[in-house]
This record gives structure tokens, sequence and C-alpha cells, in this order.
């Protein structure tokens, strides 16, 4: 280190000569050497832009690839090179900082040798006189720093010229720059106070200007600024005062520097931080839901999931997968089930997020039927390394969020099942379906939906299969399996959605004023997601109603029979109700709150809603604020039974397509989609 500072040493002794005071001297070195190391500044500070302006395509490739850390890597370094980046830039300015403060902590621990420049054998014979005289072990790395103070403080040196060790002027505003803080204590106490302070307020200034450390996050930047707190106060305590002199000066040239270096590469010019803000809130709802459904090692089921992934993996030429996010979602693939195992020899690989679901027990009987448990989580990185021919689900948005088409094979045709018996450009998101490349249909109603937004937004087009709706199917054959007990008061189910302004929240009490006490039994069933949302707010209302004669709260939701032996079900926004009267033929009551859109755009398609068509032809739609008819009204209904079942059923007809055979026109679809890619396949071979 004494050879390596030596030119280092010859600024530091210029600086001297030229100032006479050494605290004056390590300012302008300061200077100097932040003048000379600008282009490697201005460098780095062009690397950061180039980092910060890439990092949109980074968040995406992490959130594409989400649990993948090889494929993300891979990415990563495919992209750094295409941009000409380099990572390991950013850590040259650490390493010139280190490296000359080691160099620094060499001249101030020597100034015989690199102030004074005083020749070797002179300074042996200084230093071999002070430890004669005063007993210092030579060995010691301050040795020459403690001769200066011995001879400036009078010792007798004799014959030895010491007259420019004697005029050396280490000083600065009271403070002696040689000694060591912690030792002298006193005032000295206030260096490292200082450089501590100066370090702090380094770390906020670059959390705002720098434009690589301003977009790390919050725990980084205030783990940094510890670090950095914490070295300041070292380097200010225990070496000499000077090298803490040196670093808040270096701090403070730091933070006008980045001014400079952003008004000549200005970071908003080159970065577009929307975009930025973009990806960071789609890489953030992967990392969320990941934190949420992450199994610990500890987990019985994580170990179940790993066996799973590589029993699934295992599976050559898979050709027909489900995926259902649980154990409630079977009732939308079982009437397709029961048809590919009746009418073929397709394997079925059914992997559900739900370690506890039905599947598991079906397949002990159904050997075609692969079931398979992987946490949703997991299941980012399964998506992404899906092999098989077709992938079924009812999970929206593929590509969108979490869930990417595979990147292992670019020809999987993913289906999508409509789950509900509604429009598909009101209720779900923009874009869900724009990924899929066939689509299950409800009725011929949701194709121009799909085709208008497919023209809007310039897609291609999908396959549009209208097979029907099985679980209403299902429903139907229970509810007409079911004995129909007459009761002595009608049935009122009140079944609201969960969502804001539901009629919970916005007028459950006008309408059990308006309907109790006049002949009906009323049952509410609230969603089982407002009762897990919102608990305290539906006590208070069961609190207020307690005791209420025929009224009753059901709260298990095990049950779905209890719906469908109602006489009338009210609602607000609640798919619900169609699947009521749809499987029953009895009219729904509507009440007009706020309407539950997913996409603000759905409007530029054109064409009404499903649900909004419909409101006043299965039944009847109030206001909120008009209620005090509700009871005459749903009396009114109930006697009109007869016509409302010829509405309904008209209705059921035109907008359900074929009802009782959706399995089969759904399986048939599959069958046929699997023959057809089997030959491509031979023909390719």
């Amino acid at each position: 280190m004494q050879t390596i500072s030596i030119p280092f040493g010859w600024i530091m002794r210029f600086c001297y000569n030229l100032l006479s005071n050494y605290g004056l001297a390590i300012i302008l070195f300061t200077v100097i050497t932040k003048i000379i190391l600008l282009p490697v500044a201005l460098w780095t500070q062009q690397n950061s832009v180039k980092l910060v302006k890439i990092q949109p395509q980074l968040n995406y490739i992490k959130a594409k690839y989400f649990g993948d850390k090889d494929k993300i890597s891979d990415e990563q370094l495919s992209l750094y090179k295409k941009e000409k980046y380099n990572p390991f830039i950013g850590m040259v300015p650490m390493i010139i900082q280190i490296f000359i403060l080691m160099c620094l902590i060499q001249i101030i621990y020597n100034p015989l040798t690199h102030i004074l420049a005083l020749p070797q054998s002179v300074i042996d014979s200084v230093i071999n006189a002070v430890i004669a005289a005063t007993g210092l072990d030579i060995d010691t790395a301050s040795i020459q720093l403690l001769s200066v103070t011995e001879i400036q403080n009078g010792l007798n040196m004799g014959s030895i010229d010491v007259s420019a060790i004697r005029s050396l002027d280490m000083n600065l505003l009271g403070f002696d720059l040689s000694v060591v803080p912690v030792k002298e204590g006193g005032k000295y106490f206030l260096v490292p106070i200082a450089a501590g302070a100066f370090s702090l307020l380094l770390s906020f200034s670059q959390n705002i200007f720098n434009p690589l450390q301003a977009e790390q996050n919050k725990l980084t930047q205030y783990s940094t600024a510890a670090v950095s707190v914490g070295i300041s106060l070292i380097l200010g305590g225990f070496v000499p005062a000077g090298i803490g002199f040196y670093w808040i000066i270096s701090n403070v040239l730091t933070i006008v520097q980045q001014f400079l270096l952003n008004v000549i590469i200005n970071p908003k010019k080159h970065i577009d931080y929307a975009e930025l803000e973009k990806s960071r809130e789609e890489l953030e709802k992967i990392t969320s839901l990941s934190k949420k459904t992450r199994l610990k090692r500890s987990d019985e089921n994580y170990k179940r999931q790993k066996a799973d992934c590589k029993k699934f993996f295992s599976v050559a030429n898979k050709h027909f997968v489900i995926y259902a996010e649980g154990g409630g979602f079977y009732k939308y693939f079982e009437h397709i089930i029961a048809y590919l195992l009746e009418h073929s020899n397709i394997i079925i690989h059914y992997i559900t997020s739900d370690p506890d679901d039905n599947i598991f027990n079906i397949a002990k009987t159904e050997q075609r039927i692969k079931p398979y448990f992987i946490s949703s989580q997991r299941m980012i990185t399964v998506f992404m390394k899906m092999d098989a021919d077709i992938v079924l689900m009812t999970t929206p948005d593929l590509e969108n969020y979490q869930y990417k088409r595979s990147y292992v094979r670019k020809d999987i045709e993913y289906i999508y099942v409509v789950h509900g018996p509604m429009s598909t450009h009101m209720v779900m998101n923009n874009g869900c379906l724009d990924h899929f490349d066939t689509i299950f249909c409800v009725g011929e109603f949701q194709i121009p939906e799909i085709r208008k937004q497919e023209e809007i937004y310039k897609l291609p087009e999908k396959n549009l299969v209208v097979c029907g709706y099985g679980f209403l199917e299902k429903l139907y054959r229970d509810y007409q399996n079911t004995k129909k007990n007459e009761r002595e008061k009608k049935k009122i189910l009140i079944a609201p959605s969960w969502q804001e302004d539901n009629i919970l929240d916005s007028c459950i009490d006008s309408l059990l004023d308006g309907l109790l006490g006049k002949g009906f039994s009323v049952h509410l069933r609230p969603h089982p997601e407002y009762v897990k949302r919102y608990r305290p707010k539906l006590d208070r209302i069961l609190s207020k109603y307690e005791g209420a004669k025929d009224f009753v709260c059901e709260l298990d939701f095990s049950d779905s029979s209890s719906i469908y032996n109602s006489d009338i079900l009210i609602t607000d926004w609640s798919a619900t109700a169609y699947e009521f009267s749809y499987v029953t033929l009895k009219p729904s009551v509507f009440i007009n709150t706020k309407p539950k859109i997913y996409n603000k755009e759905y409007k530029q398609i054109g064409i009404e809603p499903l649900e909004i068509t419909l409101r006043d032809k299965i039944g009847r739609s109030f206001n909120p604020d008009s209620l005090d008819g509700i009871a005459n009204a749903v009396s009114e209904m109930i006697d009109n039974a007869d016509e409302y079942e010829k509405i309904i059923l008209e209705a059921r007809n035109k907008y359900v397509a074929n009802f009782g055979e959706s399995g089969k026109i759904a399986g048939r679809y599959i069958v046929n989609s699997l023959i057809e890619k089997s030959k491509n396949q031979e023909d390719k071979k």
C-alpha cells in the first residue's frame, strides 16, 4: 500500500505545499480526485440510467418466468447483452472509493513520507530517535504520526534537522487531524458524529436523485444507509480525524456531483417512468400472490406438491390437461370429463390447487383421471413449462397476470370454459380472454361480444365453440330430483353480492322493512366473501333483526339447495339469480345498486350485456331508494308464476345452448382437436 499510495501522495503534497494547511489540503485533494474521476462517474451514471431504462423489461421477465430462476437469469443476460449493459460497472465507484480511502489512510498515517517527502534515511533516523526517547512500538501503523506529535510537543532530536516536521500544520478549526477521536475524546467525538450525519444525508440524497438508487425498494435503501452510517462512524472514530474529515468532505462533494451528473445525463429524458411503474405493479401482483400461497417446507403438502410436480413433468406426450383453482371448480368440468371418459380413451391430467379437492377421491375409481396437487404459486412455473396438446381452464387472464402461456411448447391449445350464463364484456376484465385459442361459450349471444372485442383491439380470431352451460344442467337435474314441499309461507331469499354498494351496504333495512310481516318467510344468505371480509358489519345487521318473526340468516354455504327451494330470489348483480331462474323457472327481483363492472370500456362493444337485458324479463328490478311496494310486487310475481315460467324458459332456450348436451359438444370438440393435432404431428414427421 505504501508503494501504491505514492501517486496520491504526490497530489496531497501538492495540495499541502499550495495551502500550507493539512485540513485545507485534504479538501483540495478530495476535489481534485473527484474531478479526475468525473469521467468514471459519468460512465457509471450512464450505466445506471441504462439499467433503470430497461428495468420494465426486467420486471416483465421476472413476472413472465416467475419462479424459474434459471430462465430469468438467461433472459436477463440476453437483455443485458442486447442493451450493452454491464452489471459490474456499478461496482466501479465503490471499488475506486475504497482504493482512494486506503491510499489516504497510508498518506495520513505517514506524513513524513507523503507530505514532507523526507528521504527514507532521514525518516528512519527520526523514528529511531523518537523510539529511543519514548519507547514507542516501531511496528505500530501510526509511528510516523506519533513521531510528529512528539517532535511538535518539544522532544529534543539532537543533531537531526526536524524544522520541517515542527512546522507541519495538522490542525483545522481547532481540531488536530492526527489524533484518533475515540482515544482523545471530548470534542473529537464530533468527528464520527459528523461523518455519520453526512453519510446519512448522502444516503437520503441518493435515494431521491440517484437514478438507480431511487428505484430500489425501501428496505434496500434503509439497509444501504445503515451500512454507510456504520462505516462512517468507524472511519470517523477509530482512525485519525483527518480520514474522518476526508469522508465528510467526500460525501458533501458526492451530493453536489450527483446534481451535476443529473444535469449532464438527465434520467427523465431516457426513462419511461410510467412504464416502469406499470411493470412494477405487474410484478408485485405475482409476488404478493406467491407470498400468500407459498407453502412452508415443514408443511406436509409441500412434500406432496413436490412429488406431484415431479410426477406431472415425468409424463411425456400429455394430450389433455385441466387446471382447477380449487375444489369448487370441478363442477364446471364434470360434464366434459363424463363425456370423455365414456366416449374416448383420453388420459385426463387434472391439476388442482386445492389439496382437499374431491378429484382425488374420484380418481380412486377412475384410473384415466390423473390428479395432481400443485399450489397456485407453484403453478406459475408449471404454466411456463407446460407440455400438452390442450389445456382446459376456467381461470381467465392467461398471459395478463401470473399464469403465462408455455415457453416450452408454442402450439398448446388453451381453452377457456365460460362458467356463468352472462355476457363476457362487462363483468370480466378487459382483455381477460385475449390469449386463449378457444372459448367454450354458453350461448350464441357471446359470439358477437367476443368478435367485436377482437375487431376493436385487433386480435386474432379465436375458435368459438357454443357448448352450453354444464353446471346449469347439473343444477337442473338436482332440482328436478328434489322433493318439493308445500310451505305455509312463500320463501323469499335475499342473496346479495359482496361488491361495493351491495344490498347489505345500501338498502337492507328498507328491503327487510318492506318484506317482514307481510306473510313471507324471509331468508338472508350473504355472500361468503362478504362474511369473511365484513363480519362486524353483518353482525350489526343481524343484531338489529334478532328475534324478528319469519326472518332467517343462512350462513351454511356447503349446501346450495336452500337457494333453489325458494319462491323468489332477490339480489343486486349476482349471477346466482340467473342460475336460480333458469333452474327453477321462477322469477327474480333485482335491486339496481351500483353495477358490477370489471371492464370500464364495455360500452365500446356496443352490445347491451345480457345481465342488464334480462333484469326486467325474468323478473323485475327496483331502485334501492324505491322499495315501498316491494311486498306487493313479490306477491304479484308469485301469483303470475305460470306466466314467468314461460318467459324464463324462452330466455333459457335462447341464451343457453345445447341444454342437456353441453358435455357432448365440448367433449367432441376436444376429441376432434386432439385427432387433428395428432395428424399434423404425423405429417411433420
